[in-house]
């Protein structure tokens, strides 16, 4: 085996003079502690709405939201180690935290709700746990014994009923809440889509016949790391045939010329705030085909259409009724959603395709709340698919388009 010098560490990172948008962009002037006041009192006003006296967080995205704890969160999200406690008037109080947060009153131990911490003693842990719940409450001095809980085992809601709980889904609560965005929160969704694009625009630059996806995804990724960014979703980054059906992750195939290269961000970034953005670019120096235009044309014009109907007041169903008439051809493929809300991460409302049948629901589009518009373009049995998307905030006039990274002009007649 030929030996080879090993590049120093140096001038893989240290030497990186573009990936830091600081050094281009100003940070937003944002209030952090307006910030945190603002989505604390969203919480505890919807559990006034929602006649709570105490919320159990579990989901990492809440306890960032609620209380501006965000230690391990992907680790949190499959082992749930940490909860917390949540009154509307009452200490908020961290169980089993490793870290801390000004927005925490108290720290106390976990009765621990996760198979790899308690083992066969879930149902053990889960009586402490309500046992302590019964006490907070008293703490507080609630009469109430409503509560509302976040995905959790069902052991822990057994456990509550059991002592005469009255338990709700957490998940509408805290949903609720995250829907309409402070201007501070705006601040932040803006820089988080600030710094995924400058990732897109280095990966454009790398495109080239050679490179696998999975380098080019990790352009990105790197990003997203050297500005204080989170993780991403997926790995939603797939070229050439692997651009239809949708929904393939990135892999170690090499890009060739002439491919359709697809990408979502599905980004949390800095601060704990989502970009979810989607492009199709393509990689020369084969000119595109005149399918890859037809289907690129067809997406564009949809997320267009799709995106001037948005306004306040506009209901879920209109938005649907309303919306771009994707060609027959297109349909069994077509994107499972043409609207979905974004905050920290995907969030509601989603809103399905009107050919795939009434959404289940309705709703209003409000002032503050922020969304994307989605496209995906690809017939069954073809090589080729475009994957298009926007993100945008519902103002009291309309919309303000938040993404602004360019379209493949040699793709658009």
């Amino acid at each position: 085996m030929q030996n080879t010098v090993p590049q120093r560490p140096d001038t893989m990172v240290l030497d990186d003079n573009w990936s830091d948008l600081r050094q281009f962009r100003e940070l937003p002037d944002i209030d952090l502690e307006r910030l945190l006041e603002y989505r604390t009192g969203r919480i505890r006003e919807q559990m006034k709405l929602q006649d709570v006296a105490a919320l159990v967080i579990v989901n990492p995205l809440s306890m960032q939201y609620a209380a501006n704890y965000d230690s391990y969160q992907l680790y949190q999200s499959r082992v749930p180690t940490t909860y917390l406690f949540m009154a509307q008037d009452g200490p908020t109080i961290v169980f089993g935290g490793y870290g801390n947060s000004p927005l925490i009153d108290r720290e106390e131990p976990a009765d621990f709700i996760a198979f790899f911490d308690a083992g066969p003693n879930l149902a053990d842990n889960a009586r402490r746990l309500a046992d302590r719940l019964r006490g907070y409450l008293e703490e507080t001095g609630s009469d109430s014994r409503r509560v509302a809980i976040e995905y959790v085992n069902p052991s822990v809601t057994q456990a509550c009923l059991q002592r005469g709980l009255e338990v709700v889904d957490g998940v509408t609560l805290t949903e609720s809440a995250r829907l309409i965005k402070s201007p501070d929160e705006i601040e932040c969704i803006k820089w988080s889509v600030a710094v995924a694009e400058l990732g897109m625009a280095k990966m454009k630059e790398a495109l080239r016949p050679g490179v696998t996806e999975t380098q080019l995804w990790g352009i990105l990724n790197y990003t997203n790391l050297a500005n204080q960014g989170g993780w991403h979703d997926g790995r939603m980054l797939c070229s050439g045939p692997r651009t239809n059906p949708w929904l393939q992750e990135a892999t170690q195939r090499v890009i060739e010329s002439g491919d359709l290269v697809g990408f979502d961000t599905d980004m949390v970034g800095p601060m704990g705030y989502f970009c979810d953005v989607s492009r199709t670019f393509h990689c020369g120096s084969a000119k595109p085909t005149a399918r890859q235009k037809e289907i690129y044309q067809i997406a564009y014009d949809e997320v267009q259409h799709n995106m001037a109907l948005l306004r306040p007041g506009i209901t879920f169903h209109e938005l649907q009724k309303q919306s771009f008439e994707i060609p027959e051809p297109f349909q069994k493929q077509a994107y499972p959603c043409i609207y979905h809300g974004v905050g920290m991460c995907d969030e509601y409302p989603k809103i399905i395709p009107y050919h795939s049948g009434l959404n289940p629901y309705d709703g209003v589009v409000e002032a503050g709340m922020v969304l994307t518009v989605e496209s995906y373009v690809g017939a069954v049995g073809e090589r080729d698919g475009v994957k298009l998307e926007e993100q945008v905030l519902i103002t009291d006039n309309g919309f303000e388009l938040l993404s602004s990274y360019p379209f493949e002009e040699e793709l658009l007649d």
